[in-house]
């Protein structure tokens, strides 16, 4: 079922990565990304705030289907039955960012973010254009969430994927 995109409040992006930035610091965490369809936007929202280097350790896009299956170790079988375009695509992507971000086994890059989905103008894999998966990682359990349907044109669809990961990642950061 695909979930509609609903604006959350009139809260700003900024807003929501400061929540996260301290949230991380507070709980001596970090976190990663591995981006598809937003290109980087995760990552520029999350070092806009003040004190990010503390808990960002970096990222990855990974436009190109390769890089996800050889950079990100995303199940070459699941692309090829599914395409980029599938829950299981972020979930892993998500996985895979939180792995290459590891750089000290004992210490390991908490949290995982992976978008994948369609800004358009095309379909892809057969995905209407809106169509958006987010996947959230940590040490202990990982989310796959969407399908998101979000609507307008490409640069719209890709803020509102870069907003509603970090809406997401904040939310769960609060609940744990």
């Amino acid at each position: 079922m695909m979930t509609s995109y609903t604006k959350r409040t009139s809260e700003t992006l900024r807003d929501v990565v400061f929540d996260i930035i301290t949230l991380l610091k507070q709980a001596n965490q970090t976190v990663a990304v591995a981006e598809s369809l937003t290109a980087g936007g995760v990552m520029a929202a999350l070092t806009s705030v003040g004190g990010a280097s503390s808990v960002f350790r970096g990222g990855v896009v990974s436009y190109a289907t390769e890089l996800k299956r050889d950079l990100l170790k995303v199940d070459a079988n699941l692309i090829a039955m599914h395409g980029v375009i599938h829950e299981e695509v972020a979930r892993q992507m998500a996985v895979g960012a939180r792995n290459i971000a590891t750089t000290d086994v004992e210490k390991p890059t908490t949290w995982g973010i992976g978008t994948t989905g369609v800004a358009g103008p095309d379909l892809q894999d057969g995905k209407a254009v809106g169509t958006v998966f987010i996947g959230i990682a940590s040490p202990d359990k990982t989310w796959a969430l969407g399908p998101f349907n979000f609507p307008g044109d490409r640069d719209q669809i890709r803020q509102a994927t870069v907003l509603e990961a970090l809406s997401q990642l904040r939310d769960i950061l609060r609940e744990n």
